[in-house]
């Protein structure tokens, strides 16, 4: 359902126009001044705007100006009863999409909403659909490498699943790719001119995922200042990613189920139901059938997301995969770091399919970054893997460089603490929960750590 922002310094005419959209089965915004207008268009997802010329303060003519330069793709109609030719005009070039005069005539402004909306519409089908091109001639989107009969399998099943509307459920360790995947089906499928959101459910603290997914209204909680607009707004005709929704809490669970069976939701401190158009994948390294065996997952959850399973299996199962993910990871580092682009020796390769990659493709994409960086020769041998790869040899060469590089206890203590947390969080995915319960520290204390050595993921 549209949503529509009256702004008008007349109370009586935001109530006029009000009482005729509603009618209609419009969604109605309204504001009073050309300050509030501005708050509620950065902060909300709106279809259209209904804009007053003449208003004490900031008038209509500078809340256009501030629309074409920062919602181009919402249409402004200007409202006005001190229009003539010369402002018409004027509001026209500066990107409004009509005008009409005070008092509006019923039919008039009906045909010019609806005008307005189609108009709106096609300008963000057209964005989006240009922003796929985009990411679809340069490349962007990370391939599925591997011949395995696993990927061969995944690849079919996306082939297959992405044109449909299935839920789709990833599992796999962490570090298998099971973004990509979902990237994938996003791509592959007809939402694919739409948004693709992503959502980390185990980095978002429980007490906030649900106005992190939903939205919320303003002073639905304390600091909650403006309007919010949750993940599943934004991913309103595209994808919602819901990656490690088996951290997320029992109460955000129950949420999502009900806008799994409506396909509406309703922000924090809210009482409108709004209706959402997305596909939902998400993706977990957990055992959701452990979990719910446990009482930590809703079995009716799992059932409605687990319409399609797909599990990415780690590189240890597929070791015949290794050889080509790591000459496309070697292109691509080398591409981006400025860096000769070296081939590996078979050997070199033969090597690297021996280990057992508990980070997976994460794991090894590290690895050969600093391969590529550190190591000497035309071509990667298969000495340089032993040197660079063999279990313990990262740790002491980050000791050698603490021991030589500081001085000062506090210092060397707060460098290895830091490079000790990146190792640990990206051996964990990131999963900030995972981690702290890895290394022994209460989650609070390791967000404090991150903020104190300003840790963040990169990418």
């Amino acid at each position: 359902m549209p949503t529509i922002l009256i702004v008008d310094d007349e109370p009586s005419i935001r109530r006029t126009v009000r009482e005729i959209l509603e009618y209609e089965d419009y969604d109605v915004e309204e504001a009073e001044d050309g300050e509030k207008a501005l708050e509620i268009i950065r902060s909300s997802s709106l279809d259209m705007v209904l804009l007053d010329i003449k208003m004490p303060g900031m008038d209509g003519m500078e809340v256009l100006k501030t629309c074409a330069d920062e919602s181009a793709e919402v249409p402004v109609v200007m409202i006005s009863g001190h229009g003539n030719i010369e402002t018409a005009v004027e509001a026209t070039k500066l990107g409004a999409f009509d005008f009409i005069e005070k008092p509006p005539d019923l039919n008039r402004m009906l045909v010019t909403v609806r005008n307005a909306l189609d108009h709106g519409q096609l300008e963000t089908q057209n964005r989006r659909m240009r922003q796929a091109i985009s990411e679809h001639s340069t490349g962007d989107l990370t391939p599925i490498i591997g011949e395995s009969p696993a990927i061969t399998e995944i690849k079919e099943t996306i082939e297959r699943v992405a044109p449909t509307e299935a839920r789709v459920l990833i599992t796999g360790e962490n570090g298998t790719g099971k973004e990509l995947v979902a990237k994938w089906i996003h791509h592959e499928s007809p939402r694919a001119g739409g948004p693709m959101v992503e959502v980390n459910c185990a980095a978002i603290p429980s007490e906030l995922i649900e106005s992190e997914l939903f939205g919320h209204e303003k002073g639905a909680f304390t600091g909650a200042t403006q309007q919010r607009i949750g993940k599943f707004e934004q991913a309103n005709e595209g994808t919602l990613f819901l990656d490690e929704i088996g951290d997320m809490s029992l109460s955000a669970q129950a949420k999502v189920l009900r806008v799994l069976q409506e396909s509406r939701i309703q922000r924090v401190g809210g009482d409108r139901s709004i209706e959402v158009d997305v596909r939902v994948v998400a993706a977990t390294n957990k055992d959701l059938l452990d979990e719910i065996e446990e009482g930590t997952f809703r079995e009716d959850l799992y059932h409605r997301i687990g319409v399609i399973l797909i599990n990415v299996p780690p590189l240890r199962d597929r070791r015949e995969d290794i050889p080509p993910i790591t000459q496309h990871i070697a292109g691509r580092v080398a591409s981006r770091n400025a860096l000769p682009n070296r081939e590996f020796a078979d050997d070199a390769l033969d090597h690297l399919k021996k280990y057992d990659w508990r980070g997976n493709v994460r794991e090894l994409h590290n690895v050969i970054e600093r391969v590529l960086i550190l190591a000497d020769g035309d071509r990667i041998e298969k000495a340089d893997v032993e040197r660079f790869v063999t279990p313990g040899a990262e740790a002491n060469a980050g000791s050698s460089d603490l021991l030589h590089q500081y001085e000062d206890w506090t210092e060397a203590r707060d460098a290895f603490e830091k490079r000790f947390l990146e190792y640990k969080l990206d051996e964990f995915d990131w999963n900030v929960t995972q981690t702290a319960e890895a290394i022994n520290i209460q989650r609070s204390h390791l967000y404090n750590k991150l903020n104190k050595f300003n840790i963040e993921r990169e990418g």
